[in-house]
């Protein structure tokens, strides 16, 4: 199989559950964050800033998505993603359940700020 391109690209290898969470992903991001691009990075979708710095990444897998934020973002939200399996700054989506979308906005939103506001960069 050949590396993804670009997001479209990668999202076409999956199928069924996966995609269309990993396409709500997509579309939560792009809603989000309109003035960043879209890149492949790691062989994944990440939203980079337009000052170059990586705000966050997704990915798909057998079971689960992750969607990737710095440390500190992932650690600011840590009472609400108790009932989530986290990563040192992932969050594991399974297939079967809904997508906390609000809960990702505010993640998201949270991690603009930083970037901009205290200079975070990506790990």
């Amino acid at each position: 199989m050949n590396k993804p391109q670009t997001v479209d690209d990668y999202l076409e290898g999956f199928v069924g559950r996966a995609r269309e969470l990993l396409e709500q992903l997509h579309t939560l991001a792009r809603e989000t964050v309109p003035d960043a691009s879209e890149a492949i990075k790691w062989g994944h979708p990440a939203w980079v800033h337009p000052s170059g710095t990586i705000l966050f990444v997704i990915s798909g897998h057998a079971k689960h998505a992750n969607f990737t934020f710095t440390p500190s973002t992932r650690e600011a939200f840590g009472l609400e993603l108790s009932d989530l399996e986290t990563g040192k700054g992932s969050v594991k989506l399974p297939y079967d359940r809904p997508v906390p979308t609000d809960l990702l906005r505010r993640m998201i939103a949270y991690r603009v700020r930083e970037h901009e506001d205290d200079g975070v960069l990506w790990m």
